[in-house]
């Protein structure tokens, strides 16, 4: 699965924002007012490996080895406060000029201990042999559970805000969050007939796709249509023979490494009956927005909605 894992880190040179007037009213920014805790005190918060890890002081420098957590960081208002990240950081202009210590696989620990943070925020995705590396550092490091579902997400919200002593401030993220999903179901609720969705994560020969247990699951239900592979679990690779049979009437491509996803897609031999092919109904959508359990989750599901795969109004 190993491109499945540069799949779900990738991040793309450009985002697009959605302006689109519909949508606009969903995504107020968010409040640049941290909230830190009192200078002297101590805390300690748990990490999903049940590490309790306590903090004499806030962290005023971090280390992030995960996209996610670092878009967490800026949308928390801490992102100044980031000293290291991944090759594949891209959101957030100011994250251009942060310095590269991990392709999320492999970590430059020496550089990391020159660096000396204050905390290092880790992921499970990135193996567990990583995770050592750095533990074995003595320096602090800060892990979270690769995650599979959109209360994942905001429970790494809770988790990083914590750690940075503005608590407050992740439950304000979080209920902003909540507030635009809610938003959109009231309109994803108005449609009658839901369109069968084919998302691909991986390209030919060695095709694969998503099904439940992932958060990418849920983001497809929140915008009113059906995943074809919802009866299957977590990641898994497919055949065309099966794909066909279960005749989409949309198609996602979240491939970045392959030319022209979309239109590769399009032009496989035997997939002319799919109603998606016939149609014109194959998109290439953001990986970073769509694959990556952040705070732009609900712009996710806007950006699938905004392509055409729903009714909504």
């Amino acid at each position: 699965m190993w491109f499945w894992s540069i799949t779900f880190y990738q991040s793309l040179s450009h985002v697009s924002f959605f302006y689109v007037k519909k949508w606009c009213w969903l995504y107020p920014p968010t409040p640049n007012i941290i909230e830190p805790k009192k200078p002297g005190d101590s805390y300690t918060v748990a990490d999903d490996h049940g590490v309790e890890i306590t903090f004499d002081k806030v962290p005023e420098t971090v280390i992030s080895l995960q996209p996610s957590n670092t878009e967490i960081l800026f949308e928390l208002g801490v992102g100044h406060k980031v000293i290291g990240v991944t090759d594949y950081d891209k959101w957030r202009e100011e994250v251009q000029n942060i310095e590269k210590v991990s392709d999320t696989i492999n970590v430059n620990l020496e550089r990391v201990i020159e660096l000396n943070p204050d905390v290092r925020f880790a992921y499970t995705m990135g193996g567990e042999e990583q995770v050592e590396q750095l533990e074995s550092t003595g320096l602090k490091v800060f892990v979270t559970q690769s995650a599979s579902s959109i209360e994942d997400v905001y429970g790494d919200i809770g988790q990083i805000a914590q750690v940075m002593g503005i608590e407050d401030k992740g439950k304000k993220l979080v209920e902003k969050i909540k507030d635009q999903f809610a938003a959109i179901k009231e309109k994803t609720d108005q449609i009658k007939q839901k369109k069968k969705v084919y998302f691909e994560i991986a390209p030919a020969p060695d095709i694969w796709s998503i099904g439940s247990g992932t958060f990418q699951q849920e983001l497809i239900e929140a915008t009113g249509v059906e995943n074809i592979y919802a009866d299957q679990q977590g990641w898994f690779s497919i055949t065309e023979e099966d794909l066909i049979n279960r005749n989409p009437d949309a198609i996602i491509t979240t491939v970045y490494y392959a030319e022209n996803p979309a239109e590769e897609i399009k032009s496989r031999l035997g997939w002319e009956p799919v109603i998606a092919i016939k149609n014109g109904n194959v998109y290439e959508l953001n990986a970073d927005i769509l694959d990556r359990p952040g705070p732009r989750i609900a712009e996710a599901v806007v950006l699938i909605a905004k392509n055409d795969l729903s009714e909504i109004i």
